[in-house]
């Protein structure tokens, strides 16, 4: 979640080639995806009509040891045949530690948006198309439930981190690791938070924290505690979980009040 790519991309398109993360990861990014490009198009053939990178990977922002690629894989028809030619590789994809990609019909694509307002204002805002034909670029989002869905999932998100944590207090190495990974989940929550409040979003981490203190009036604090200690600033033992909880949920609810504000 750079530019939105031009309306045709060929099939030797670079992978993210706006977002400029470090060399070594860049070639490690580019050779993976190729290689998924490329088993997608020998598996689909002419029914294959586009692949879309989009999430931390596509805006430069991704984390080794926290973030995974997400692909958005567009066909001109989804039936168990598709799903079947589908199966070996998406689980090569898993075993290399990212989530399957998103399988959807064209027609999907121009339908669904009411119902993935977030996932499709995210997308649009940063891709990369690393086959076929932009199928994002003129997409237009149907705004009609985004204010419920954000509000939805912050709320689900908060509930299910208290339901998690209750289990881990006794546990800090696995309390630290679960609020380390529920950071990102909460970075893309608050930014659209901040886009329905009318902010003209950020797309990294920190300067989404800092855009939310301005106009929610939320303590960065804990936030950015979790962001040093994913970026290695400091180590493990340097942040107690469990003090830090308390302060986590609380700034995390004051969004929720703010989204919950907002004209309905």
């Amino acid at each position: 979640m750079m530019e939105a790519a031009a309306s045709e991309a060929s099939a030797e398109a670079t992978p993210a080639a706006a977002a400029r993360p470090a060399t070594g990861e860049r070639v490690f990014m580019e050779k993976l995806l190729n290689q998924l490009s490329e088993k997608l198009k020998k598996a689909y053939g002419e029914r294959l009509v586009s692949i879309v990178l989009y999430g931390s990977a596509a805006v430069g922002d991704r984390d080794q040891k926290f973030s995974d690629f997400n692909v958005l894989c567009v066909l001109s028809q989804i039936s168990r045949h598709e799903l079947a030619d589908s199966e070996e590789i998406f689980r090569w994809w898993r075993e290399q530690g990212n989530p399957a990609p998103l399988l959807l019909s064209e027609r999907e694509v121009q339908t669904c948006t009411d119902c993935f307002a977030m996932e499709f204002h995210d997308i649009k805002a940063q891709h990369s198309v690393l086959y076929g034909k932009d199928v994002i670029l003129d997409l237009a989002v149907d705004d009609s439930f985004y204010r419920a869905q954000v509000e939805h999932e912050l709320r689900a998100k908060l509930l299910r981190l208290r339901q998690k944590a209750s289990g881990m207090l006794s546990d800090k190495d696995l309390l630290r690791r679960l609020l380390a990974d529920s950071l990102s989940t909460f970075c893309v929550l608050f930014r659209h938070g901040l886009i329905l409040s009318g902010v003209e979003a950020k797309m990294k981490k920190r300067e989404i924290l800092e855009q939310a203190q301005q106009a929610f009036g939320i303590d960065p604090l804990p936030f950015q505690k979790l962001l040093d200690l994913r970026e290695e600033r400091i180590k493990p033992r340097e942040l107690d979980p469990v003090l830090l909880l308390d302060s986590y949920l609380k700034e995390i609810s004051v969004v929720i009040d703010a989204v919950d504000r907002i004209a309905k």
